[in-house]
C-alpha cells in the first residue's frame, strides 16, 4: 500500500504532507487494519460451518476429518448465535469507546482479543473452541463501531466532500480482506487442518494490530480521548452491576455443571433469547422516551418499519454461511469446468459480487435520480426483501435435484449469493444511511448501533428455530423462508404510502 501514497500541497513547514489516494494519511491505517480484520474474521467464519459438522452424521464423505462432528441444526444454531452477538456486543463496544477507552485503545485492545481468540480456537478441544469463539465475537463487537468513528474523525466534519469517498474506500478494505480469506484460510483450514487455518486468521489480526499501532501517529489526536468519560460514581456503579450480574452467572451455571445437567441448549438458549429481547427493548425504550420530539417519535414509528423488515432479510441472508454453505460441501460437486475447490470458497462469491456491483447499484440510483425516477427507501427496502425470498424460491431447485442422492453444480450456488448480494445492496447501504437520518437528537451516537441490532435478532429467530428443531435445509422450510421474505417485501411496497408519511421530511 506505500505506493498509494500521493502528494498533496504543502501544509506544513516540513513538506507537503502524504495522502493516501487524496484522504488523510491515517486512513491507509485504517483501510489495512480493518482489511486484515476481516480477513481474519470471514477467514474463521468460512471455516466455521464446515469445521462443525466434520465427523458428524450431516458430513460428506470426502470432508477432511476432525472437526467436532455435530448435526447440521445445532451447527446453525452456534454460526447464529456467534454472528448475532458480534453485532449485539457492537453497541456495548461503541459505549466502553465514547465512556471507557477511547476509540483508539478500545481499537487496540479488541485487535488483541480477536488474535487470542484465534490463537485459541487454533488449540484442539471443544472447551477451547467455544471460548474463541467467545474473544472473536468480543473482541469483533469492540473494534466495529469505533474503527468507522476513527475513520469519521479523519475529516472536518460531516461537511469534508472527502468523506463519503473516504468511507467508500474503506468499505473496499472490508471486501478485500473478505475476499481473500477464504481463499488462504479455507484452503488451509479445509484441507490440511483445521487449527492451522484458524492460526492463520490470529496472523492476520496480528498484522492488523501491528499496522494500526505503527500508523496511530497518522490518525486524528480525539481517537485517543474519551468523549464522554464515565465519573467516579458511574464507574463505581457501572463495575458493582457487571460483578454482580457475573456472579450470579457463575453462581448459576456452577449448580447446573456440578448437578450434571449441563447441556450446550443451557448456553445457547438464553443468548438467543437474549438476541431477540435486546434489541426489541431497546427499539421499545427510544420509542417511549418523552424526551422526543412528536416528529421524532412519528419517525421512530417509521423506523420500526425498516427495523423489521431488515430483521427478516439478515434471519434469511445470513443462512448463506450456515444452511446453503452446508448443502454446498455435502450435495454439490466441489469441482467446476474441470477444476477442484475447497468448498469454504463460496464465502468468497458475497465480497466479489459487493466489489463488482456496489459502483453500479450507486450509478444506477444516480442515474434514475436524474430521470426522476429513482424508487424510495421504502421501494428499495422492498425490493431487498423480495430478492431474497426469490433467492431461497431458486434454492428450491438444487434441493430438489440432490434429493436422490445426486451432487449438484456450483453454479446453483454461485446463483443463490448473487440473487442475495442484489437483495443486500438495496437493504444494507440505504438502511445505514436511513438510520443516520432518521435518528432522534438524543440516539444520534446511539442509532447504529440499534440498526446492527436488526442482524442480532434475524439471526436470533435462526438460532431459536434451529435449537426448536426446525430442519431449516428442508424444501419446505426454505419454501416458507422464501414466501415470508416475499410477503415482507410486498407488504412493506403496499404500505409505502403510509411508511412515507411516518418518515416526515425524510426522502
Amino acid at each position: 500500500m506505500a505506493s498509494s501514497l500521493t502528494k498533496d500541497s504543502p501544509s506544513a513547514p516540513a513538506g507537503p504532507e502524504k495522502t493516501f489516494f487524496g484522504h488523510p494519511r491515517g486512513l491507509a491505517t485504517l483501510f489495512l487494519t480493518e482489511m486484515w480484520e476481516r480477513f481474519s474474521f470471514y477467514g474463521m467464519r468460512a471455516l466455521l460451518t464446515i469445521y462443525l459438522i466434520s465427523g458428524g452424521p450431516d458430513a460428506s464423505k470426502g470432508l477432511q476429518g476432525g472437526g467436532l462432528g455435530m448435526d447440521l441444526a445445532t451447527t446453525t444454531a452456534i454460526y447464529s448465535i456467534y454472528l448475532s452477538m458480534v453485532y449485539l456486543l457492537a453497541m456495548p463496544g461503541g459505549w466502553l469507546g465514547d465512556r471507557v477507552w477511547g476509540p483508539r485503545k478500545t481499537v487496540a485492545i479488541a485487535a488483541c482479543t480477536i488474535m487470542a481468540g484465534h490463537l485459541t480456537l487454533a488449540l484442539p478441544g471443544t472447551g477451547t473452541f467455544f471460548a474463541g469463539l467467545a474473544l472473536v465475537a468480543l473482541g469483533s463487537g469492540l473494534l466495529k463501531a469505533n474503527i468507522s468513528t476513527m475513520v469519521g474523525q479523519l475529516y472536518d466534519g460531516p461537511d469534508d466532500p472527502r468523506r463519503d469517498g473516504g468511507f467508500t474506500i474503506f468499505y473496499m478494505g472490508i471486501n478485500i480482506g473478505a475476499f481473500f480469506a477464504p481463499l488462504v484460510i479455507g484452503t488451509v483450514g479445509e484441507k490440511y487442518s483445521w487449527h492451522l487455518g484458524f492460526a492463520l486468521a490470529a496472523v492476520g489480526m496480528g498484522i492488523g494490530l501491528v499496522t494500526f499501532l505503527v500508523g496511530t501517529r497518522h490518525l486524528n489526536p480525539a481517537s485517543s480521548r474519551v468523549p464522554t468519560p464515565l465519573s467516579r460514581e458511574e464507574r463505581v456503579s457501572w463495575l458493582r452491576k457487571g460483578m454482580t450480574w457475573l456472579l450470579i452467572a457463575a453462581v448459576f451455571y456452577g449448580v447446573v455443571g456440578l448437578s450434571g445437567h449441563f447441556t450446550l441448549n443451557w448456553a445457547m438458549i438464553p443468548l438467543t433469547l437474549a438476541g431477540v429481547v435486546i434489541p426489541a427493548g431497546v427499539l421499545i425504550r427510544i420509542k417511549r422516551d418523552k424526551d422526543l420530539s412528536a416528529a421524532e417519535q412519528t419517525k421512530m414509528s417509521g423506523y420500526i418499519w425498516f427495523f423489521v423488515a431488515a430483521a427478516v432479510f439478515w434471519m434469511i441472508y445470513d443462512q448463506g454461511g450456515s444452511t446453503i454453505q452446508a448443502f454446498g460441501t455435502t450435495k454439490a460437486s466441489t469441482e467446476l469446468f474441470g477444476i477442484g475447490f475447497p468448498t469454504s470458497w463460496y464465502q468468497s462469491l458475497n465480497p466479489v459480487f459487493i466489489m463488482a456491483l456496489a459502483p453500479v447499484m450507486a450509478w444506477l440510483w444516480l442515474w434514475l435520480n436524474r430521470k426522476g425516477h429513482e424508487p424510495t427507501t421504502v421501494v428499495k427496502f422492498a425490493a431487498g426483501l423480495v430478492l431474497v425470498g426469490v433467492s431461497f424460491f431458486f434454492f428450491l431447485m438444487p434441493l430438489l435435484m440432490a434429493s436422490g442422492g445426486a451432487l449438484v453444480s456450483p453454479l446453483w450456488l454461485v446463483g443463490i449469493y448473487l440473487i442475495q448480494t442484489v437483495g443486500e445492496l438495496c437493504i444494507s447501504p440505504v438502511g445505514l444511511s436511513v438510520t443516520t437520518k432518521m435518528a432522534p437528537a438524543k440516539y444520534a451516537s446511539q442509532m447504529m448501533g440499534v440498526w446492527f441490532l436488526a442482524v442480532t435478532a434475524g439471526d436470533s429467530v435462526t438460532s431459536l428455530l434451529s435449537i426448536a428443531g426446525v430442519d431449516l435445509s428442508r424444501s419446505g422450510v426454505v419454501a416458507l423462508e422464501a414466501l415470508l421474505a416475499t410477503l415482507a417485501g410486498v407488504a412493506v411496497y403496499m404500505y409505502r404510502k403510509q411508511v412515507r408519511a411516518l418518515m416526515g421530511d425524510i426522502h
